[in-house]
């Protein structure tokens, strides 16, 4: 709730911009280290699998703070809490440029994610409280173009810098983007007259419990998301038992939440109808962009030799055509009810996932650009609409805890997704590996010609007969496991492409936003 009377001290745009520079370099991170994943494996001399760990490990500690961040906040007062994240994230990003393993990369990445968890929720509600309701879209349209700009550019970025520098310079970016935020959040924000009070209002007691039990939960489900193909899943009793942990402790943490006087999280908002289908709005659009996101660098860098530049400039215009759509959704949301406009989306988004199933290893870049075209004009038509519909009928002073649940739900699809999406490729690969290798026989008469072909190739290249058998059969063997593997990601696009369409029914159960009337998304 903006305060009556309360003036800023600065130009309401000015504050915006500087707010918004923070969460456009904590999205950015989120995005540019995507490319990098192979470039950070070799540095690091870690599988492939071991390097996804840098993405899922940053979502879920994000994860952790976003639904305690606002409540934080409350307790220290929002500008010194913002600030505290940047200098966090600031910190750990240089941690992370300088990290020596893997491990240490981790476990700095996990103190990012906590930094970088107190932005996005902050941001909104200062934008809320700075510009009065009537100008509060043009506020919110500052903060789209960031959130939306950062992973458009980010691919790119990262492929630039990975190509012709270090991939260790993707975090010293953000140290005087930090430095530069810092400062004008420390000259330009001002705490607005109701968080002061709430901070000089004592006798509220800390809810420990609630505290604990968050942590506890969505640490475990970290470990679960992260370890889990690794490890077999449920064949592992490492994952059984933090599985069990990361179940307890959430429903714990939801039945303890509802029931105490001061809860950490206000998960009683969920009683809301059109904020608990939000949420799981939110968490499948998740799902979609981060995991697909992951998913096509990975294809064309690994089985198209795309250098990592490259296959960032497959994504980047996905980005710009979001960006041009932004301000055309935000005009449509005050004239059409957002469920017909989340609707709309989500089909887009099905249709071009599941067009996306013709991927095989002959797919041209420019086949690679529209793609990811299609796929993000659905998406452009989700995040205003579902941030607009999620307010509808929730009480006036609970949009800080709306926006940090709203924010978790999202990144906790996108912890999900990475991890779905991995799990599915290995799986889906030794399927189709076991029934192509059924289907050879070295009697087979094709197979035979096709050696007999690569031997003769490689004898006139002075490779002697006994070698060039050998050469033959692996080179033939590294073809299968390319054929495998794009069998693999089809399987893949065809959950991912259902996943999106079976939201559809629940876009439609939404209440109704009358157009003109869209409640002010923040």
């Amino acid at each position: 709730m903006a305060d009556e009377g309360f003036h800023p001290g600065h130009n309401p745009y000015a504050i915006a911009l500087t707010v918004t520079l923070a969460t456009f370099m904590e999205v950015l991170d989120t995005s540019i280290a995507n490319v990098a994943l192979p470039h950070i494996a070799g540095g690091l001399a870690a599988t492939q699998d071991e390097a996804t760990w840098v993405l899922t490990s940053y979502l879920v500690s994000n994860a952790v703070i976003l639904p305690i961040g606002p409540w934080i906040a409350q307790r220290v007062g929002r500008k010194r809490f913002y600030m505290s994240c940047v200098t966090l994230f600031t910190i750990s990003s240089f941690l992370c440029g300088v990290a020596p393993s893997l491990g240490a990369l981790i476990f700095f990445r996990i103190l990012q994610g906590a930094g970088g968890g107190g932005l996005a929720p902050s941001e909104q509600s200062i934008l809320a409280d700075t510009f009065p309701p009537a100008r509060r879209g043009q506020a919110f349209a500052i903060y789209g173009m960031a959130v939306v700009v950062a992973p458009a550019i980010g691919p790119t970025l990262g492929g630039y810098i990975t190509d012709n520098a270090d991939w260790r310079w993707i975090f010293f970016l953000n140290v005087p983007v930090g430095l530069l935020s810092l400062f004008l959040t420390h000259r330009m924000v001002q705490d607005p007259p109701h968080i002061v009070a709430a901070r000089k209002r004592k006798g509220v007691p800390v809810d420990f419990v609630g505290l604990g039990l968050v942590v506890t939960g969505f640490g475990a489900l970290q470990v679960v998301l992260d370890k889990g193909q690794e490890d077999d899943w449920f064949g592992s009793s490492f994952i059984v038992w933090f599985a069990i942990v990361s179940g307890v402790s959430l429903a714990s943490f939801v039945v303890w939440e509802l029931t105490t006087r001061y809860p950490i999280v206000e998960l009683r908002l969920l009683r809301v109808r059109n904020f608990a289908i939000s949420n799981a709005l939110m968490f499948v659009l998740g799902l979609v962009l981060f995991s697909s996101t992951v998913l096509l660098p990975q294809f064309e860098q690994n089985y198209l030799g795309y250098t990592a530049e490259k296959a960032g400039m497959t994504l980047s215009p996905g980005g710009v055509f979001i960006m041009m759509m932004m301000p055309v959704v935000g005009f449509l949301v005050s004239r059409i009810a957002s469920r017909w406009l989340i609707t709309f989306g989500f089909l887009v988004t099905s249709i071009a996932v599941l067009h996306m199933t013709n991927i095989d290893l002959d797919i041209s870049f420019r086949t690679a650009v529209l793609w990811r075209i299609y796929q993000t004009a659905g998406l452009a038509f989700l995040f205003v609409p579902i941030n607009t519909g999620a307010y509808l009928g929730l009480p006036p002073n609970s949009n800080d805890q709306a926006s940090g649940i709203l924010n978790l739900s999202r990144n906790i699809g996108g912890s999900v997704g990475i991890s779905l999406v991995t799990t599915l490729i290995a799986r889906r690969s030794q399927v189709h590996q076991s029934m192509l290798v059924e289907r050879i026989s070295t009697f087979d008469p094709t197979f035979r010609e096709a050696v007999a072909q690569l031997r003769g190739t490689l004898g006139t290249a002075g490779i002697s007969a006994a070698d060039a058998t050998q050469v033959a059969y692996a080179q033939i063997y590294a073809s299968l496991q390319r054929q495998v593997a794009a069998l693999a990601y089809v399987d893949t696009l065809w959950v991912l492409g259902v996943a999106a369409a079976c939201m559809i029914p629940f876009a439609l159960l939404m209440a109704p936003n009358p157009p003109g009337k869209a409640p002010m998304h923040h």
